[in-house]
């Protein structure tokens, strides 16, 4: 059980509550009033506002309920949380149920979370062991998005641990309050209901599920050997069991079974919903609580840890949250829909009172760990660590609205098929017609460097076929040839007749150029290999001085970092890598605000690179405020690449991103997918937050068809990616920069386990 952190309760001071709320007749509104008044309790100077789920019905609620949402609208829970932005609150608590949520399995909840600044903490009354689909999504992103996770038994911290993968620190177990018992509790209601036996009894909302018919199926053998024993059924019909007459077939049916059994004057139906006052009276004035459920899956029950902490006889079926607090003698169990031992139990506690108050007293003396002043400073402890661990930069974050399906979808098997009809004994080339090679468009650095890239994370896995090893010595060459000591540039582009079209290439392609030559330096295991690499690195990396771009330093940065990894002593690399970073972090201060986080006016290609290169060099150079720049620019531009249902949507090379105007959907383009599963598996591996690690799936998904057209653009037939996403279809030309994308998406993947699945491209020969 949670036990208070060392520092102060008060480092909070204003707390916002989301939940149904009474009078709203539902047991989470009376868990959130209650909530919300120990929360009080501990600090009176502690504002506490509520935002009460609304159904479709008009509540007259209390004053502290600020605003209401409306279940079904979708743009009331972005309304809320923009609300909630610009009030000040130290954390907002969310009472999640499924059902009170609006949408498939409660989803309309997440758009309130992803437009969310301040911390969440989540307070989980059901955690399901085999959720749908649906529901999974749901929670996933919902425990990837709060700082804290409350749950109230120790099968809960287990399922959300095994199941949902939450790491354990990031979980608070919190008991369900329950209210203070005396010994007179409940003895002025027991005087005027005249009883002349003992009284049994169970509460809540009726609903079949509850298994009250084994209960009144068990009183004829108790009536037996105690004639004035009466069980009383207290709560209302749950209003999704009621029909539109207002009857309630599952009551009507327990009234009927009473009459067949000639019990119906010692069953007692109270058809309400009661008050806090009068559930207390009634507790106080049972002599046993009968808690028959029929879902062995019942986390969290309110009405059984109010029961326990009366110092009542117990006795439940052994559905989860009963397993745990009747456990040590506080309780007994009997089997799910078993009258039989129902009524032996009953009779057993009748006939040994020393047994049974023994029992009691164990309930009673564990039911003070439970009680709502204490269960309230353990919640404002969990606000306090919640306020305290939040980074101002992660509410940008916006993960996607169906990550478990993203993290569940199968990783294709490495398939270098493609890239083996596009390389040849030159280097690879640049586009295709469908997918066949288009020597008409030749060759050109770009494509050359990423595929030397490639065939270094191959040779990294261990896994460099005879083909691709001799093919990465080919690519290699190409770099080589590319570089124009004159000017010290790299050319770009060269004819299928190997002619070069120009003596100086683009920024980028420089940038990335030194980005290959020093994955080069770092991965590969040929000694010549790495020399030549070297020798060019010396030759080239000095231009850097005089080129402008941002995306050229990043790609340069890139490179820089993994020269570094395997020869960190290099001054003049170090000093580059120094300068470039530098200047990228000017560039971002100049250009950013409130609602820019970049480092130009307009965000157009490769563009995860930028905020990647930031993070690695922040990281390797214990400078935090370097790796701060890059983690929130990576927030900020994934939020801008979420498209409808939550997909990953890259800025469109159709207009691009510009500060102020709206932005470009498409052409979406592969390069843009690949750049942010790498930059989000970096940010994953540095920071160990798995939001990361859920957006870099949701990012590759994209090549699989979890994009805006739901069309996939891995060709699973020939290896290929196919070269783009527009309105409405694919581009079906399947050229070198998209192919490789997806391949180093891949592969970024398979770094994360010991085996990949067998390389198609190992069989083939030249």
């Amino acid at each position: 059980m949670t036990t208070p952190p060392p520092f102060s309760i008060h480092s909070v001071c204003k707390l916002a509550l989301l939940g149904t709320y009474v009078p709203r007749v539902c047991g989470i509104a009376t868990f959130t009033s209650d909530l919300a008044k120990s929360l009080k309790a501990n600090d009176d100077s502690l504002i506490v506002d509520v935002v009460a789920m609304d159904d479709g019905l008009t509540y007259n609620y209390p004053d502290e309920v600020i605003c209401s949402l409306a279940e079904q609208d979708l743009d009331s829970y972005r309304t809320v949380a923009q609300f909630l932005n610009n009030g000040d609150y130290d954390a907002l608590s969310i009472q999640h149920e499924f059902g009170i949520y609006g949408g498939d399995a409660g989803k309309h909840i997440l758009a309130l979370v992803r437009e969310l600044k301040i911390p969440l903490v989540t307070t989980l009354h059901t955690v399901l062991s085999k959720p749908s689909p649906a529901q999974r999504a749901v929670l996933d992103e919902l425990m990837l998005r709060s700082a804290r996770v409350v749950v109230m038994s120790k099968q809960a911290v287990k399922f959300l641990r095994e199941i949902y993968n939450v790491p354990a620190d990031k979980i608070d177990l919190i008991p369900h309050g329950i209210p203070h018992f005396t010994p007179d509790t409940g003895k002025a209601l027991r005087t005027s209901l005249h009883l002349t036996g003992p009284m049994l009894g169970t509460f809540g909302l009726l609903s079949p599920g509850k298994g009250i018919e084994f209960v009144i199926e068990a009183m004829p053998a108790i009536i037996a050997q105690h004639p004035g024993a009466t069980f009383y059924c207290i709560g209302a019909s749950h209003p999704h069991t009621l029909l539109h007459d207002g009857s309630d077939p599952y009551r009507d049916s327990l009234t009927k079974l009473c009459h067949d059994l000639g019990v119906q004057s010692s069953v007692k139906f109270v058809d309400r919903y009661v008050s806090y006052n009068e559930l207390v009276d009634y507790l106080g004035a049972l002599d046993i609580y009968v808690t028959p459920s029929l879902n062995p899956q019942q986390i969290t029950s309110g009405t059984l840890a109010y029961a326990v902490g009366a110092g009542k006889a117990v006795i439940a079926t052994p559905y989860s949250h009963a397993k745990e607090l009747l456990a040590d003698g506080r309780g007994f169990l009997v089997p799910f829909r078993d009258s039989v031992a129902i009524s032996d139990v009953v009779l057993d506690c009748l006939r040994n009172p020393e047994m049974t108050f023994e029992m009691s007293q164990k309930g009673a003396t564990y039911g003070k760990t439970m009680v709502w002043d204490r269960v309230g400073a353990l919640y404002l402890n969990s606000f306090s660590q919640a306020r305290a661990a939040i980074q101002s930069d992660l509410p940008l974050l916006v993960a996607s609205a169906q990550i478990q399906p993203y993290q569940k979808a199968e990783i294709p098997s490495l398939n270098l098929h493609h890239l083996f009809e596009l390389s040849d004994d030159t280097g690879i080339l640049q586009h295709a017609k469908y997918a066949i090679a288009n020597r008409d468009e030749g060759y050109c650095v770009d494509d050359n460097a990423r595929a030397l890239i490639l065939t270094c994370k191959l040779e990294r896995l261990g896994a460099l076929s005879d083909w691709a090893r001799l093919m990465q010595s080919r690519y290699m060459s190409f770099l080589m040839n590319a570089f124009n000591s004159h000017n010290g540039r790299f050319r770009n582009f060269m004819s299928y007749d190997r002619q070069w079209l120009e003596q100086r290439g683009s920024d980028d392609s420089h940038g990335r150029s030194l980005w290959a030559l020093g994955t080069v330096v770092s991965h590969a295991t040929s000694l010549g290999l790495q020399e030549a690499a070297v020798e060019l690195m010396r030759h080239a990396l000095p231009t850097m001085e005089e080129i402008n771009s941002p995306r050229a330093w990043a790609y340069a940065i890139l490179g820089c970092e993994e020269y570094l990894a395997s020869r960190p002593h290099e001054e003049f690399v170090r000093a580059m890598r120094d300068t470039l970073v530098g200047r990228l972090m000017t560039s971002y201060v100049v250009c950013s605000t409130q609602d820019w986080h970049w480092y130009e006016n307009s965000a157009t290609y490769g563009n995860a690179r930028l905020p990647q290169a930031l993070i690695i060099a922040g990281r390797n150079t214990g400078n935090e405020e370097v790796l701060s720049v890059g983690l929130k620019s990576l927030a900020w531009l994934m939020k801008k690449q979420t498209g409808p249902e939550g997909v990953f949507a890259p800025v469109g090379s159709n207009g691009w991103l510009h500060r102020g105007e709206p932005l470009s959907r498409f052409d979406q383009q592969p390069i843009e997918a690949c750049g942010a599963v790498s930059a989000c598996h970096s940010a994953a591996l540095i920071t160990g937050d798995p939001i990361w690690h859920a957006e870099a799936r949701r990012a590759f998904n994209w090549f699989l068809g979890e994009n805006m057209l739901g069309l996939p653009l891995y060709d699973e037939f020939t290896g290929g990616c196919y070269d783009g996403l527009h309105k409405d279809r694919v581009n079906l030309n399947q050229g070198a920069e998209s192919t490789l994308s997806f391949l180093t998406s891949l592969l970024e993947f398979h770094t994360e386990t010991t085996t990949i699945p067998a390389l198609t491209g190992q069989a083939f020969k030249l």
